[in-house]
C-alpha cells in the first residue's frame, strides 16, 4: 500500500497529516505536483515532479497506483480513475470516493462546468475549515486502520 497525493492543490495542512500518518504507520507517501512541493526528510515520504502539461500529474498516478493504494485528491476525474484501477479515493475534506458515488459527483462537476461557461456565477468551495482538516484525519485514519487488519 502506498498514499499517492495530487499535491498540486493539496492544502498544507493536508500534507502535514498525511506526513505525520505515514511515518507513524511506516507507509510510502508520494506526492505528484507540476513544481516542486516541500517535503520533510523521510525514507517514507517523497515527491515526484511532473511535466507542466494539463493532467500530467493525474496521468502519472493513475499509472503508477495499485489496487491497495489510497490517493488524496480533489480531481473527481482523476478519483474515478483511480476507483476504477481498484484504488482507494478521498479529497482533502475527508469525502471517500466510491464506486456508488463517483458517477453523481462527476455528473453534478459537469454541470457545474457548463454553468460556469455559460457565464453563471457558481462561486468556488468553501474555504478550508477545522472541520474539513479533522474529517480527513478521520477518513485517513479509518482507512490505514481497515488495511493493517491481516
Amino acid at each position: 500500500m502506498k498514499l499517492w497525493v495530487d499535491a498540486d492543490a493539496c492544502p498544507n495542512v493536508i500534507k502535514t497529516i498525511l506526513f505525520r500518518a505515514a511515518e507513524r504507520v511506516q507507509v510510502e507517501c508520494i506526492l505528484v505536483a507540476n513544481r516542486p512541493v516541500a517535503v520533510p526528510p523521510s525514507r517514507w515520504i517523497s515527491r515526484i515532479v511532473v511535466s507542466s502539461g494539463f493532467d500530467e500529474a493525474d496521468g502519472h498516478i493513475v499509472e503508477k497506483i495499485e489496487p491497495d493504494d489510497i490517493v488524496v485528491t480533489a480531481d473527481i476525474p482523476l478519483a474515478s480513475d483511480c476507483i476504477d484501477k481498484g484504488a482507494t479515493a478521498i479529497n482533502p475534506r475527508g469525502e471517500h470516493y466510491t464506486k456508488e458515488n463517483i458517477r453523481q459527483r462527476l455528473n453534478m462537476r459537469d454541470f457545474m462546468e457548463t454553468m460556469r461557461t455559460s457565464g453563471v456565477q457558481t462561486g468556488g468551495p468553501p474555504p478550508f475549515s477545522q472541520q474539513d482538516r479533522m474529517a480527513f484525519a478521520n477518513s485517513l485514519d479509518r482507512l490505514l486502520a481497515q488495511r493493517a487488519r491481516p
